[in-house]
């Protein structure tokens, strides 16, 4: 079966009915779900499916130290290389998440820069993702730039700045590697 991996804002530490469902159905699909060990929708979802006496779980955290992993399950420990605990440390784990997954599912605050980074992971490597973006109660498919432009337009200019600065790094990077490619 398929591959989720989940993931949220640390703010969204409950699940409400729509998103129980969601998880349920999941189970009975048998998909792997992947999922990491921060507090909140990470913690959330850990919790729910060791509820269900789920199995088929992988928590990804750091330097096999795991903040959270509710139901004992197989952990996906990732190397930091000695790095600093910063932003950049706890997204490692989500980069290998969202490359071993075949898809994604969010639960968003509008305001989380990490789980915007992840559904944008995904986006750049051809995986869907499905949002649940909590202020506006909604599921959002994300497919292309244009669906997470759609995700962000009404949250604060502080999360649109972050994903132009993100969008624009990424051309450049995609500009560079096509000019050392022109040879």
């Amino acid at each position: 079966m398929s591959k989720v991996f989940f993931g949220g804002s640390r703010k969204l530490g409950r699940l409400n009915p729509a998103l129980r469902m969601r998880l349920r159905n999941l189970i009975t699909q048998k998909h792997t779900v992947l999922v990491g060990d921060a507090n909140g929708a990470d913690k959330a979802v850990q919790s729910f499916f060791a509820d269900e006496g789920y199995r088929n779980v992988v928590v990804y955290c750091m330097d096999g130290d795991c903040r959270n992993n509710v139901g004992n399950w197989e952990i996906r420990s990732i190397n930091s290389g000695g790095r600093k605990k910063d932003f950049a440390y706890y997204a490692m784990k989500d980069a290998q998440a969202s490359m071993d997954a075949d898809y994604g599912f969010m639960i968003w605050d509008g305001e989380s820069k990490g789980t915007l980074n992840n559904v944008l992971n995904l986006m750049q490597q051809g995986k869907p993702a499905l949002v649940y973006r909590s202020p506006s109660s909604e599921f959002i498919q994300v497919k292309s730039t244009d669906d997470v432009l759609a995700l962000v337009a009404s949250c604060s200019s502080d999360v649109v700045e972050y994903l132009n600065k993100k969008i624009n790094l990424e051309k450049r990077v995609a500009v560079s590697n096509q000019a050392s490619l022109s040879f």
